[in-house]
């Protein structure tokens, strides 16, 4: 008998429909085949499948089982292939009947015949929406990812028994309420508040600004001078999610099985501090089956790369494009598949080997071909790509003795509310674009429409660009920065002090 089951395959973020047909025949020598493409791990579909069935107390069939995953052509990975796959075996056999209106179903079984959390779920819930798809089947653990997608009824399972009692009317598996989006959004605590940040007035006022405008950051100092503190301390000031932005990123986490047991809507802007001895494929992404890298399970967010010079040269030099276009395309044989990776770089490095070039209190040990190579690793074109260079100095003594009368400095939540106004007026102004959400976004051709200088201001910039040799992408990007300082302060046009600003975050290694 041929029972036909629906299900998906995902190609990058792109999802797919997959029929899986299971044919169970009497004739033929007994056996269990799996033809359409199938990985290794869609392969051990059938000791899975097979162990489950029998454990549900289910009599597997002496026959010839034959699964087909199309379209044939089209590669298939993954273990959510085993609740269609034993559902279609069940039902070939008469052990139950399956309704007419179409289903999708999903999951992984374990041995005794439960389902596993199974990444990629709430891709089967947008792809049931757009297909029209009413129902889907899904693990337990995972129906939390769904819940979330409007107009489809998301059943949670436990268990093929269960999944059986359901089909043939015995005990109803309960859909899911659906979740309001926006009640899940919500305010998160940050590990480090700002004013937990002795000292360091700069490079505050730096990071409000790279928040505000979604601007990539580069900090040189001295070891302990509080660099990592203050890139982990920004997660608390960067906007709330929008639910677009929130969609976005759950995509992402939810193919990469970065959605836990039970949870759902990614709540929170990423920040994502991969260390420097991590490969080119797992920070830009791909593999021989293309998967997200750090900077796309960044997007939205902040990727902080600590010991920026540490990182491999090549993985350095290919963060160019995604830096400028907010994207990487990971092309091979098979074709090309397209992440989004529209992140803020935070990068910190030490001004030398040893770190004390330049500190005033303690002797750099370093010879001058060790400092000379130890800087050379940052290239020109990645450096060019950053917008604001901050030196952030060893931290003063006086501001580390503990002073119960000493006045805190501003608190996450105030500086916050400053970048949510800012965030607010970029919002309005590009409301009729689609792909532009902050100042760092734009294209150079918006800049005439959205980034009038005074003439003040354009003159002092014109100054600059001659004194510094700076070149065109630092001119544009120079404009952009000074577009969000203007913005803080609630100016709709660029004046010659918030260009003064936006310079002296620009000339450090440019001139």
């Amino acid at each position: 008998m041929l029972t036909k089951i629906l299900s998906m395959a995902n190609i990058g973020l792109k999802t797919e429909n997959v029929e899986v047909e299971v044919n169970v025949a009497d004739k033929g020598f007994p056996g269990f085949g799996i033809v359409g493409l199938a990985s290794k791990a869609v392969e051990e579909t059938k000791e899975r499948v097979k162990t489950a069935i029998i454990n549900s107390d289910i009599e597997f069939p002496t026959a010839k089982i034959t699964i087909n995953l199309a379209p044939a052509d089209l590669a298939k990975e993954g273990s959510g292939y085993d609740l269609p796959v034993a559902i279609g075996i069940i039902s070939a056999i008469g052990e139950l009947v399956l309704p007419k209106e179409k289903a999708y179903f999903y999951g992984e079984l374990s041995l005794d015949g439960s389902l596993r959390h199974t990444r990629g779920v709430f891709l089967l819930a947008l792809l049931a929406k757009e297909e029209g798809v009413k129902n889907i089947f899904v693990p337990r653990m995972s129906a939390n990812e769904a819940s979330v997608v409007e107009d489809i009824n998301v059943y949670p399972v436990d268990n093929l028994k269960s999944l059986i009692r359901h089909f043939k009317g015995e005990k109803l598996i309960e859909a899911l309420k659906p979740v309001n989006v926006t009640e899940i959004l919500s305010d998160i605590t940050p590990e480090f508040d700002f004013s937990e940040v002795l000292g360091q007035q700069q490079a505050k006022r730096a990071l409000e600004i790279a928040a505000a405008g979604g601007h990539n950051i580069f900090m040189m100092g001295p070891p302990g001078s509080g660099k990592t503190m203050l890139a982990r301390a920004m997660a608390g000031i960067l906007p709330n999610l929008t639910e677009k932005e929130s969609l976005e990123v759950t995509k992402i986490y939810s193919l990469t099985g970065n959605i836990p047991p039970g949870g759902s809507l990614i709540r929170q802007r990423p920040f994502r501090s991969p260390h420097h001895t991590t490969s080119q494929i797992g920070l830009i992404g791909g593999g021989s089956n293309p998967h997200p890298g750090e900077i796309s399970l960044a997007h939205r967010g902040v990727l902080f790369l600590d010991e920026f010079p540490e990182f491999g040269r090549n993985s350095l030099e290919a963060l160019r494009q995604p830096l400028e276009d907010g994207y990487v395309c990971v092309s091979r044989a098979a074709g090309s598949v397209t992440f989004p990776a529209q992140f803020m770089l935070v990068a910190a490095a030490n001004p030398c080997p040893c770190g004390h070039l330049g500190d005033p209190k303690k002797d750099c040990k370093c010879s001058g071909y060790q400092i000379l190579n130890y800087q050379k690793k940052l290239s020109g074109p990645i450096m060019d790509r950053i917008d604001l260079h901050l030196t952030v100095p060893a931290v003063d003594v006086n501001n580390l003795m503990i002073d119960k009368e000493k006045v805190k400095g501003e608190s996450s939540v105030e500086i916050k509310k400053r970048i949510n106004e800012a965030r607010k007026i970029q919002s309005e102004r590009f409301k009729s674009l689609a792909h532009i959400h902050s100042n760092s976004d734009m294209k150079n051709s918006h800049l005439k429409e959205f980034a009038k200088l005074s003439d003040e201001a354009n003159l002092l910039l014109k100054q600059a660009v001659n004194k510094f040799a700076l070149s065109a992408r630092s001119y544009f990007r120079l404009i952009k920065v000074a577009r969000t300082i203007a913005d803080l302060e609630k100016s709709e046009i660029i004046k010659e002090v918030h260009v003064a600003e936006a310079l002296q975050y620009r000339v450090r290694n440019d001139g």
